[in-house]
């Protein structure tokens, strides 16, 4: 209020000399306004209270005849602080606009009371809140309102109907969640709606095809779900579709052929499936046709040539079948090809590169025979080529002189294919290309020494060929190196110094060849590398001091015997003998040999000194040791015996018995052990042993078995009040997909928990035990991750976090073939949910954990289980553990299959013992839906039960589908 008044007072010369009372409105709201700013390059410094009309003004437009404020466009000025009151003085106010500032705090409601607001830009700010429902509900003119990239928060209001001329909606970018608002579908005047990349999940509902003057849809990067309403080709105006990275089902719906003013179809990263239909030629105007890493089978359909108007074609990470059809030709306007990673067989089809287009990749798919280019040197079409990728294919000859012609080229990839031959000495020609990798061929010769002429190179990767001779020296003229990969070769010869001038080298791999000689001290100067691996050489001498090499990995220098240096644990012989001591006072010859005999004795007695030394505190240790050993075994021999065998039938009047030393509480059902309590801990009957302690299995009197776990006490709750607080808290938890809590015994020292009995075992056993005689089916695998989400979900309905989600703790009933999770709120008997003591205690659980319990500052919340679980869910499918370990490498199971996926060969993942007996269809999502659970940012992790809601839909579509209707 004090500013207020201040700011008043510096105006009152103005407003007592100023002719027009009009002009000190828009003179006076906006000096109000910029005193509430921070203006760090004086952006506003015209902006005085000493003008008549702000019209002249930085960033002020105003209309003519009036000389009234109409546009204020302050975009990309640096300006922070708030957006306050003092703009509604300026009442003929048409466009505000303030985007890419530092704007914070909330939205003003305010701003929707300014009568002739037409246009309201506030994007790429950092303002917060939720968007005020209030200014939605008063605006009466407002045709465009764009919020995008701040961090605002909840639903979009359902208020948006009071907006009935609204005609452009821009909230992308923030963290908006909840569904579309069903508000939206009423504003008949919408032109272009932008709500991607936020946290809206739902269907898109059927309204939309009343949406008849609709021109843009993006809904990028959400979580909606199920199929595209089947008459959206009512939007006969629309010209952009974008409903990338959802998870969106079904396959196209007819009614699209009718948007033939469509020039952008961006369908990427969904789980549409079945085929492209013959009709999607009728779409003529298209220019951007993006269908890649859905679940997209069939032929490619010729009548995609009659697309004249193509620039981009994006069909990769699909399941396509065939040869491509040669009618792209007719596609005289494509610019990018992408139809990598599918099925597609035949001959390389080598009337792509007269199309004329600046990207190709045909990579992952199962093309065969040369790479035949006769007329690629002259041809002019060639020379916008600037991506070429053939990798991972079937072709074979030698790479073609001709391509090497291509001026233009920035990444050549042929890659994983069977090509041999010489790298030709035209290599040098290639002066604009950033990455070359001809790595994983049969390419034979040596590194031509015209390398050096290809000075843009960033990646060069010739790892896994045949190659042979020396690295040439005038590698060093490839300046821009940041990426050397020679590895699994027979190149030989010292590594040359003259690497050393790479000076943003990070990554180098030059492992698995013949290279001799010692390592140049000047690698040293390398102050960007990340990776530097020499192993399995013949290299010999000193390692390097100083740098990276002060902290480098032992396994990149092993299987080179003949080097040493402290990282290989391998100190280097001396330079110069030792020089030789004599006692100056003496004139016997043979007095040295006698000094250092004597010497020699001193030493000897001082080690035996300290072996006595050591065995004696062993041997103590050991009695020590055992002392403790009978105590605790006699311990628990005693806690054992206090068993006092009684039951009840009613949970809220458990019945227990308190003796000197225990007490036993069972919720339901009978209490005598039928085996008697001294043997209830028998080493017979171990089941297994986890982080938490061992499990025994057992009888009852009345014939059920249990399991009982005999939890560690080190770090667990020493107070029998919260422990048994916490024991009728798990034990009143009922769910078929859980393991139920029967009953508990406590004593100081010793806690047992009295868990229901899974007669089939875990599903770690199932998945990995050699001897186990089950293979699990698919319909089973399926079963198995369905069952453990709904018990998971119920689990975080009750605020519960299991926070050790792993596949020893998911156990089969052999019975009823349910799957049950055990171990649950184990974690909350901690006196403190430390994480580091919580890590040590679910140690085993590598592979499983999240990443966010490495960092202090992440709260760790359910998300953590969600992590744990889509492991689960790449074990389930792949038959692979999440960390397996090689002789020379440890294979992470979540990369795997992510690279797979990447590459296209996602089917080569799945659990070989399934020998095909699985639906694509199905199979695919699921390990999509795994790696999207498994994501390394919590926030990306859907909740569990989006997760049950997007199994269900894999599984069936056609209901999803008949429910939608």
């Amino acid at each position: 209020m004090l500013w207020h008044i201040l700011t008043v007072l510096s105006l009152a010369p103005f407003l007592v000399y100023s002719l027009d009372p009009a002009f000190n409105d828009d003179v006076m709201g906006l000096i109000v306004f910029k005193a509430g700013l921070t203006d760090p390059k004086s952006k506003l410094a015209s902006w005085t209270e000493d003008d008549p009309t702000p019209c002249n003004w930085v960033g002020i437009n105003c209309y003519p005849q009036s000389n009234r404020v109409s546009e204020i466009l302050l975009d990309n000025f640096s300006l922070s602080g708030h957006i306050g009151r003092s703009l509604l003085r300026l009442q003929f106010l048409k466009v505000l606009s303030l985007s890419h500032n530092n704007f914070t705090g909330n939205i003003n409601p305010i701003l929707s009371q300014i009568p002739s607001l037409r246009v309201i830009d506030l994007s790429h700010n950092t303002l917060s809140g939720s968007i005020p429902d209030e200014f939605l509900q008063q605006c009466t003119s407002l045709q465009s309102v764009s919020f995008a990239n701040n961090n605002l928060t909840g639903q979009i209001p359902q208020s948006l109907t009071s907006c009935s001329t609204l005609q452009r909606v821009n909230f992308s970018s923030n963290h908006l969640s909840g569904s579309l608002p069903s508000a939206l579908w009423s504003l008949t005047s919408l032109q272009s709606l932008d709500v991607s990349d936020n946290l809206l999940e739902g269907e898109i509902p059927k309204a939309i095809e009343g949406l008849y003057s609709l021109r843009s849809i993006n809904l990028h990067k959400n979580k909606f779900a199920g199929w595209l309403p089947e008459n959206i080709g009512n939007c006969v105006q629309l010209m952009s579709i974008d409903l990338s990275d959802n998870l969106l089902t079904g396959g196209l719906p007819q009614s699209m052929r009718r948007l033939g003013f469509c020039t952008n179809l961006e369908l990427r990263s969904n789980l549409f499936n079945g085929e492209i239909p013959d009709w999607i030629a009728e779409m003529k105007s298209l220019k951007v046709l993006d269908l890649s890493a859905n679940n997209l089978s069939g032929r490619i359909p010729t009548s995609m040539g009659d697309l004249s108007l193509l620039k981009e074609l994006n069909l990769s990470n699909n399941y396509f079948v065939g040869s491509l059809p040669r009618s792209l030709m007719k596609c005289s306007n494509l610019v990018i090809l992408d139809i990598g990673n599918n099925f597609l067989t035949g001959n390389l089809p080598s009337w792509t590169f007269e199309l004329g287009v600046e990207r190709i990749s045909l990579s992952g798919n199962r093309f065969t025979g040369h790479i035949n280019y006769p007329s690629i040197s002259i041809g002019a079409s060639y020379r916008s080529l600037q991506v070429l990728d053939l990798s991972s294919n079937e072709l074979s000859g030698e790479i073609p002189a001709a391509i090497w012609n291509i001026s233009g080229l920035q990444v050549l990839n042929i890659s994983r294919n069977f090509l041999s031959g010489a790298i030709p000495e035209a290599v040098g020609k290639l002066n604009a290309t950033r990455i070359l990798d001809l790595s994983h061929n049969q390419l034979n010769g040596s590194i031509p020494n015209e390398i050096g002429s290809a000075v843009s190179l960033l990646e060069l990767k010739l790892r896994e060929n045949h190659l042979s001779g020396t690295i040439p020296a005038d590698i060093a003229n490839c300046s821009s190196l940041s990426s050397l990969d020679l590895s699994h070769n027979n190149l030989t010869g010292p590594i040359p110094p003259e690497i050393a001038k790479l000076t943003i080298l990070e990554v180098v791999d030059f492992s698995f060849n013949q290279f001799s000689g010692s390592l140049p001290k000047e690698l040293t100067n390398l102050s960007h590398l990340a990776t530097f691996n020499v192993s399995h050489n013949h290299l010999k001498g000193e390692l390097p001091v100083g740098g990276f090499f002060n902290t480098i990995s032992p396994s990149s220098v092993v299987g080179n015997p003949s080097l040493c240096g402290s990282v290989l644990n391998h100190s280097c012989p001396a330079v110069h003998p030792k020089p030789l001591v004599l006692n100056p006072n003496s004139s016997d010859p043979n007095h040295a040999s006698v000094t250092s005999l004597g010497h020699k004795r001193i030493m000897l007695s001082i080690s035996s000194l300290i072996a006595i030394g050591a065995a004696v505190f062993i041997a103590l240790g050991v009695v020590v040791v055992s002392i403790l050993n009978l105590h605790v075994r006699s311990t628990m021999a005693l806690s054992a015996a206090t068993f006092t065998l009684s039951g009840g039938d009613d949970f809220s009047h458990s019945h227990g018995t308190e003796a000197n030393l225990g007490k036993l509480v069972m919720f339901s059902g009978d209490a005598d052990f039928v085996v008697g309590t001294q043997a209830l801990l028998n080493k017979d009957n171990e089941l297994g042993r986890g982080g938490f302690g061992a499990v025994y299995k057992t009888e009852l009197g009345d014939g059920r078995s249990v399991a009982i776990k005999k939890l560690n006490i080190t770090s667990l709750i020493k107070s029998q009040e919260d422990f048994e607080r916490e024991m009728k808290s798990l034990g009143s938890i009922r769910h078929e997909n859980l393991v139920a809590l029967e009953g508990y015994y406590w004593t100081p020292s010793l806690q047992l928990l009295i868990n229901e009995y899974v007669s089939g075992g875990s599903l770690y056993k199932l998945l990995h035990d050699g001897s186990s005689e089950r293979s699990l089916s698919w319909q089973q695998r399926f079963n198995i991750i369905l069952d453990t989400a709904k018990g998971l979900a119920y689990l975080h309905q009750l605020n519960i976090i299991h926070y050790n989600m792993k596949s020893t703790n998911v156990l089969i009933d052999d019975g009823s073939t349910s799957t049950k999770i055990g171990d649950f709120g184990l974690a909350r008997l901690l006196p403190i949910l430390d994480r580091y003591i919580l890590s040590s205690k679910i140690q085993s659980a590598l592979g499983y954990m999240a990443p966010e319990f490495a960092c202090q500052t992440v709260k760790i919340t359910e998300k953590c289980d969600v992590y744990g679980f889509g492991i689960m869910i790449l074990e389930v499918v792949t038959g692979k553990r999440p960390v397996e370990y090689m002789e020379d490498d440890v294979i992470v199971l979540c990369d795997m299959v992510r690279g797979a996926l990447e590459e296209g060969r996602i089917e080569e993942c799945i659990d070989g013992r399934l020998q095909g007996n699985f639906p694509v269809e199905e199979a695919i999502p699921v390990v999509k839906l795994g790696l999207i659970c498994a994501s390394q940012v919590p926030s990306n992790r859907p909740d569990m039960e989006e997760v049950i809601k997007i199994l269900e839909l894999i599984r069936c579509p056609s209901e999803s589908q008949e429910e939608i209707d």
